[in-house]
């Protein structure tokens, strides 16, 4: 069985309210789930949250919310690993024992469902316990800079000042959009930043983490571009 678990909280901070608020005219959390539904990849679409306001809209959208989630997971300090790791358990418990897990973050409004497809299929033929999207950085991280308090720029590696940039290897990041598991994997804590995960390198057209108003402003304007675009 393979079950999505989409962890929202209700105290969001930087964005407030940020998964229920209506994105291009559907809540964050609603798109989510769709999501998830349209890429055919799960017996199981599950809510992970402590907000009856979010656990009310996830239910009217077809997920599950059979629980809701402890005030010591929900706090502004607790990563998702733990989050993930508690769905899972209770699943195990409730003879529902899963064997991919795919966390899918509601702010992943960009992301196509053929992708979470993709990650599955990456994973199992890898062999890893992990995969995650990867985005691309825009400019070769090498020849990153620093500014000072007096404004002025230095490199953090001169050593590259005088390399091409074409020269200088490709580097990528966690686009923060979802992450496939064995539900054993996240049972046991595991980090697919550490334990070497299998990566889906995604569009940087299709990734934005939305955090800030100004994150906010892009992803909508990208989904427009992208409506426009047929794409």
């Amino acid at each position: 069985m393979n079950v999505a678990v989409i962890p929202a909280r209700g105290g969001s901070k930087r964005i407030a309210r940020k998964n229920v608020r209506a994105f291009a005219g559907r809540p964050l959390i609603e798109r989510a789930i769709e999501t998830a539904r349209s890429s055919g990849c799960f017996d199981s679409i599950l809510v992970s949250t402590d907000d009856a306001q979010i656990a009310s809209i996830a239910s009217a959208a077809g997920a599950r919310v059979p629980f809701m989630r402890p005030a010591e997971l929900s706090d502004d300090f607790t990563g998702t690993i733990p989050v993930i790791r508690h769905a899972v358990q209770w699943l195990v418990e409730h003879d529902e024992a899963p064997e991919f897990v795919c966390c899918l973050y509601p702010a992943a409004v960009l992301l196509e469902a053929a992708a979470l497809a993709d990650a599955l299929a990456l994973m199992r033929t890898s062999g890893r316990d992990f995969c995650f999207g990867a985005v691309a950085y825009p400019h070769p991280i090498q020849r990153a800079l620093v500014i000072g308090h007096d404004g002025t720029a230095s490199m953090l590696d001169p050593a590259q000042a005088q390399r091409r940039t074409q020269d200088l290897q490709p580097t990528f990041h966690d686009a923060g959009q979802f992450c496939w598991g064995s539900a054993s994997a996240f049972l046991r804590g595991g980090s697919p930043l550490v334990e070497g995960a299998a990566a889906l390198v995604l569009s940087r057209l299709r990734v934005v983490d939305i955090d800030t108003e100004e994150d906010w402003q892009h992803a909508e304007a990208l989904y427009a571009a992208l409506g426009a675009a047929g794409k």
